[in-house]
């Protein structure tokens, strides 16, 4: 998947095409940034390296108690397949 960085500011926005997850990074902790992925387009996690250990964020949008069990189950497949890679 494509990942887009568009500067504002100190921050770089880093965000897939067709992604609701977005990670905004200071640019001094920039060259930090290992890796980026997008599962879905509701979850994505950033890799960074630290001076004392890696640090993953982990960027999830959840569907909302109101939607259907099919919407929150696609979520759930998306989700293991994801962590699982």
């Amino acid at each position: 998947m494509c990942v887009k960085l568009v500067s504002y500011q100190n921050y770089t926005k880093i965000h897939g095409q067709k992604n609701k997850t977005r990670f905004f990074v200071h640019h001094i902790i920039l060259s930090a940034v290992k890796r980026v992925e997008f599962f879905s387009d509701r979850v994505s996690y950033i890799f960074q390296r630290g001076h004392w250990c890696n640090i993953i964020v982990l960027n999830v949008h959840a569907p909302s108690e109101e939607k259907s069990d099919d919407s929150k189950d696609t979520f759930l497949r998306e989700s293991r397949a994801g962590f699982l890679k």
